[in-house]
């Protein structure tokens, strides 16, 4: 009988950690998902005021663009755009708030959007790689995930990492 009781009693300290690390423990993660399956292809360290960018070639301009993300609150918010011909997709107009600069290059920069895009989604490109660039890293997301591959960016607090 008090074989038992310790067995349960260790059992229920056991179940209380295992809660409180669920509850108190982990990280933030910017993660990378496959869209349709939500396999996690890849994850990165995130924190408060650290931006990530998705660089590709347009489908239908051939031009280059970069989105610019920023880790708010364990959230995706969209700040810039970088880009360098119109096409279907690219904004044409500034909302309230908005600028429109000119790099040195000729790209336009659209900045001061910060709009809050969680669950951030992409098709790798088949003719040219999508590109993520964190912590100062550039990963060809075709050799990540392949070419075509739906993903998904989120904020995730992820546990055994």
């Amino acid at each position: 009988m008090r074989k038992l009781k310790i067995t349960a009693a260790l059992v229920a300290v056991t179940a209380i950690a295992a809660a409180l690390t669920f509850l108190y423990g982990g990280s933030i993660f910017l993660t990378v998902r496959d869209r349709d399956t939500g396999k996690l292809m890849a994850s990165y360290p995130a924190k408060d005021g650290e931006c990530f960018s998705v660089s590709f070639v347009h489908s239908v301009n051939r031009t280059p663009v970069t989105d610019i993300y920023e880790i708010e609150d364990g959230h995706i918010f969209v700040e810039e755009c970088l880009y360098y011909g119109f096409g279907a997709g690219v904004q044409s107009e500034l909302n309230p708030g908005e600028r429109l600069s000119f790099s040195d290059d000729g790209g336009m920069l659209i900045s001061g959007i910060h709009e809050n895009r969680d669950n951030v989604g992409y098709i790798v490109g088949t003719v040219y790689d999508h590109v993520l660039n964190v912590g100062g890293e550039d990963v060809s997301l075709r050799e990540l995930c392949g070419r075509n591959a739906a993903v998904r960016f989120n904020c995730e607090k992820l546990y055994f990492r």
